[in-house]
């Protein structure tokens, strides 16, 4: 068992991967225009972006076709990692109390009382009970299978928070190249948008909105959870895995659910993210200090609403529904997918 988990982890890792690289590159145009409408600030007098359709003149007249694939560098070495850590520790938690990773058909439990499979039991009314061993043998996990749900949630949330915590940095470095203006000294690439960063503010610019990134914890614990419930709602009584379409409906429905139930957080991470503050204080002509602000989360999802009113904590929604269709459905049908192929080899 514990070597048919540490594959299941590699293949899991793998499949992630393809998953994110895929749907980086897919729905990257989706992306930098969701990400200039989340990061536009309140301005009395300053002209700015107003809504979806002048986001996306004003990048093609500045920019061209490449302005909507701005920061894809950076998005795919997001992406890569993210999924990858994401699935790893997602199915490697679900594999730990017995559960199979997605993707992998699960075998009809065997009627065999024997150590390492499960048992087929049956209570006082009449009804067939499964009973699960532990996947090592120390433990024993019963009320996980009992609880899926609970099983689904914790797993999501301890997957998000290990990989939004590793890969923060790449999102910082992605969120700056997509917000950059015409108007601005450029990043010229990765390398030199992480380099330009640590030298004038330092390592923690680099970890800027991870609190609330940490916030979006909530977003798996409702996407994940929903999307294998859906998938057991459309298998029904079937032994066959499920179609590629029902695979996309399922993955569809979970991410905007989530993502409407979560999004204020994602306008806050990007609104901490693109504050830039140098590491020392400026000098003005009079002589006076002028010291940066260092606010954080609550001050900053406290301005938006004082500013902007409630509805700035969903500005770039509409989009960003409009993108989750897409990149749901292509990074859990790539990763499906290659879980099957993978588990067959």
């Amino acid at each position: 068992m514990p070597e048919k988990r540490k594959e299941w982890t590699a293949n899991s890792m793998i499949a992630g991967a393809g998953g994110g690289l895929v749907a980086s590159v897919a729905t990257c145009p989706l992306d930098v225009i969701k990400t200039k409408l989340q990061a536009q600030r309140y301005s009395q007098g300053q002209k700015g972006y107003e809504g979806v359709i002048d986001t996306v003149k004003s990048v093609w007249r500045y920019s061209g076709l490449k302005g909507f694939y701005r920061g894809l560098g950076p998005t795919m070495l997001g992406y890569l990692p993210t999924w990858a850590i994401y699935f790893a520790v997602y199915d490697g938690i679900k594999t730990t109390f017995g559960e199979t990773p997605l993707g992998v058909q699960d075998s009809p439990p065997p009627a065999v009382s024997k150590f390492g499979t499960p048992v087929v039991t049956v209570d006082d009314r009449g009804k067939e009970r499964v009973i699960y061993p532990a996947a090592q043998p120390k433990g024993y996990q019963p009320v996980a299978r009992e609880h899926p749900w609970g099983l689904h949630i914790m797993s999501a949330m301890i997957a998000g928070a290990t990989s939004t915590t590793c890969t923060n940095p790449l999102w910082v470095i992605k969120t700056r190249f997509m917000t950059q203006t015409w108007d601005e000294p450029r990043y010229l690439h990765t390398l030199d948008a992480a380099r330009t960063i640590y030298r004038s503010e330092g390592v923690r610019a680099f970890y800027r909105g991870l609190f609330p990134s940490l916030l979006g914890i909530a977003h798996v614990a409702v996407q994940f959870p929903l999307y294998e419930q859906l998938k057991i709602w459309a298998q029904g009584s079937s032994d066959t895995p499920l179609s590629p379409r029902a695979i996309l409906l399922c993955s569809a429905i979970a991410k905007m659910t989530a993502s409407v139930a979560t999004y204020p957080h994602e306008v806050v991470r990007t609104r901490l993210q693109t504050q830039r503050r140098p590491l020392a204080d400026d000098m003005s002509s009079d002589g006076m200090v002028k010291r940066h602000s260092r606010r954080g989360t609550i001050y900053t999802a406290k301005k938006i609403v004082v500013k902007e009113g409630w509805s700035g904590l969903y500005k770039g929604l509409s989009i960003n529904l409009i993108r989750t269709v897409p990149n749901s459905a292509v990074t859990m049908l790539t990763y499906e997918l290659l879980m099957r192929y993978l588990s067959t080899i």
